[in-house]
């Protein structure tokens, strides 16, 4: 059992305050409550997003809905085979009247970048994504620029099954804070998608009654990142991420399945997660439950399967549905 002192309490901002946004969210996507979840756990957790799942589920529709209610700039670009670099980073232009070059800045400079179908583009386009993604830079020629404050990508992609995609890079996948699985949609959920594309049809979609300032989102950023997690949580985290790496030493089956552990981002993304997670959740410290929540979506990307795994059927989240039973909670 956790023993939390009054001092180590430290909420000062109500959930309450991304109503709107959750408000917004929920009447332009019907169900897919998880994705929703990890929207705004990596929104507060200054992390990137990747969301996978087959055509038409609604992963678009609701990374747009995100960025119609948050103060700032979208850009939405599609990746396809012929993507150059440049489209993303921006490119030198010269300037006749000026006699100089001047430096056109591309989609990255924007808040929120959707990257729609991201593994539809070659290695050369998703290695300029990765500096962006890890250092919040870019580099053109000899001269670095620094993106916004608020940046943010949400990137969708395909099942790698689907003809036509490629597979993205370990490094470029590390640097995603989340990968979320969207499923189809139940039988109900589906009826009102029915529903709500006939209204939709008939009236234009309502803005939000109010955007999140981006002030207000950093001090919200601040808020969670200040929520008491016990140092045995922490030791919590550091087994789990351990375990993927040294699976023999906890299950014969995890030591079959996993050819490579998580990395230590894995570790920093767990309590990054854990603490959105929670403040999300109204609580005022972070619990063992907030960790294995928000577990799946920050290890799936993280953790690759060994051949004989693979032909048994075990899939990530089987792994690390077993990950969580084996390792003890303090």
């Amino acid at each position: 059992m956790l023993n939390v002192s009054s001092q180590a309490i430290s909420r000062h901002i109500d959930p309450s305050v991304l109503d709107g946004v959750r408000a917004h969210l929920a009447s332009r996507v019907i169900g897919q409550r998880e994705l929703i979840d990890s929207m705004l756990i990596c929104l507060l957790s200054q992390g990137h997003l990747l969301v996978e799942g087959m055509p038409g589920l609604a992963k678009t529709t609701a990374v747009k809905s995100l960025a119609e209610a948050i103060e700032g700039n979208f850009h939405r670009i599609q990746f396809t085979p012929d993507l150059l670099p440049s489209d993303l980073i921006g490119t030198d232009i010269y300037r006749h009247e000026k006699g100089e070059f001047e430096f056109r800045p591309g989609p990255l400079f924007h808040n929120i970048l959707l990257a729609d179908e991201v593994n539809r583009a070659p290695a050369k386009v998703q290695s300029a994504l990765l500096e962006a993604m890890g250092e919040h830079q870019v580099t053109v020629g000899l001269q670095t620029y620094t993106l916004p404050r608020l940046f943010m990508v949400l990137a969708t992609q395909n099942p790698i099954e689907q003809e036509g995609t490629y597979h993205l890079p370990e490094a470029q996948l590390d640097r995603f804070l989340m990968h979320v699985w969207v499923d189809y949609p139940n039988r109900e959920e589906e009826l009102a998608i029915l529903d709500l594309d006939s209204k939709q049809q008939l009236n234009t979609p309502e803005p939000p009654a109010r955007k999140l300032a981006q002030e207000e989102l950093y001090r919200v950023r601040e808020d969670a990142a200040k929520l008491y997690l016990d140092p045995k949580l922490n030791n919590y985290i550091v087994d789990l991420v351990q375990a993927s790496r040294r699976p023999g030493a906890y299950d014969a089956d995890l030591k079959r399945w996993c050819r490579f552990g998580a990395s230590p981002r894995a570790t920093i993304a767990l309590a990054r997660c854990s603490r959105a997670r929670a403040w999300l959740d109204g609580d005022e410290f972070v619990a063992p439950h907030h960790i294995q929540a928000v577990a799946p979506d920050v290890l799936r990307h993280r953790i690759l399967l060994t051949f004989e795994g693979e032909a048994e059927g075990v899939t990530t989240t089987d792994f690390i549905r077993r990950l969580l039973e084996v390792v003890a909670i303090p």
